[in-house]
């Protein structure tokens, strides 16, 4: 690797790299689940309804008593209530408080299966205390720390587990205008037959995903650094304040989403799909597609394509080499696959 590569991997790492002031508490378990009780740390909502299945509890109970490391939790002071939210670790904070003080049944334990069908209280005073006295390391974010970046620390944290995605973190925090007019469309019929979704994909609010990368990117890619989740929080947060202020922005907007799946529904044989029996929507595929569309639209308003030509663009090679999933939201990749498609249409128009 010569000086100039290195050069340029150095000033990628300082344009994101992140300043959080932030110190280390140590909390037994006693006291965390008390502080649990009684409401001294505050939940995000987008944490909230995502809990964990017994089996899952009972085994980090199960951890915790054979003395295996612990994650650290991470809160956020918020300076305004005095209060610490539960930044990460919501769900072994509960976990805990339930076990020790609402009778949390054990199950599902496979090197500890003695303990299935009880609870704390069945075991030894002198284990109870050894489990009550417990330490679990905690890490303070300062208040400095933005709702940006605690989600970001979230996100990465969790990533591979079963937790709210980013587009369920982002319906639960950027409530306005615009995330409800996202919801909205999401449930379009002509929308869903062009891009269907499983009910699982459904129910993690895919479609929401899909229309809020269409309107981002269709808006401009200037501040994308090939960042989808904290690019994608910062658009909703700016156009929640923008149709807050000029309420109709929403028919503006309803009308280009509109345009662009008449136009898809007309001259795409699939619409989205990768095959006739498909059930899910690729979204490097409904990227091209979407925006490639709305794009060329915008250069010839009155674009009229024909199913036979468009299948023969998402047939090609050069499409299908533009859609392949390695570095797949890098934004060389995200443009080359969107231009693509804006220009096959135009040329073919």
């Amino acid at each position: 690797m010569d000086a100039e590569q290195q050069a340029l991997i150095e000033t990628q790492i300082q344009s994101f790299s992140k300043k959080i002031d932030f110190y280390t508490s140590e909390y037994t378990v006693e006291i965390l689940a008390q502080k649990v009780a009684a409401r001294e740390y505050t939940v995000p909502e987008y944490q909230r309804a995502f809990t964990w299945d017994p089996v899952r509890k009972s085994k980090f109970i199960e951890s915790l008593l054979i003395g295996l490391p612990i994650p650290f939790v991470f809160f956020w002071m918020n300076n305004e209530t005095g209060k610490l939210e539960i930044v990460d670790g919501s769900q072994r904070l509960r976990t805990i408080e339930e076990y020790l003080n609402r009778d949390l049944q054990l199950q599902g334990l496979e090197r500890l299966d003695l303990l299935n069908g009880t609870v704390f209280n069945d075991l030894q005073l002198s284990r109870r205390r050894k489990i009550l006295n417990r330490s679990i390391r905690g890490i303070i974010l300062s208040e400095s720390t933005d709702i940006e970046s605690r989600i970001d620390l979230f996100e990465r944290i969790n990533t591979g587990s079963k937790v709210a995605n980013p587009t369920e973190v982002r319906r639960g925090i950027l409530r306005g205008p615009f995330m409800d007019f996202i919801t909205r469309v999401a449930k379009d019929p002509l929308f869903t037959s062009l891009a269907p979704v499983t009910e699982k994909q459904r129910k993690e609010r895919e479609p929401e995903e899909l229309l809020s990368r269409f309107f981002a990117y269709s808006d401009g890619l200037e501040d994308y650094k090939d960042d989808v989740s904290p690019f994608i929080f910062r658009y909703i947060k700016k156009m929640n304040d923008e149709f807050s202020k000029n309420p109709q922005l929403e028919g503006e907007y309803d009308a280009r989403f509109r345009r662009m799946t008449n136009f898809v529904e007309h001259s795409f044989t699939l619409g989205f799909k990768k095959s006739a029996k498909a059930k899910t929507t690729p979204r490097a595929r409904f990227e091209s597609i979407a925006i490639g569309s709305h794009m060329a639209l915008e250069e010839n308003p009155t674009l009229d394509v024909t199913p036979e030509l468009t299948d023969a663009i998402l047939e090609s090679k050069d499409f299908l080499s533009e859609i392949r999933s390695d570095g797949a939201n890098a934004k060389r990749r995200l443009l080359g696959r969107i231009n693509f498609i804006r220009d096959a249409l135009l040329q073919r128009a």
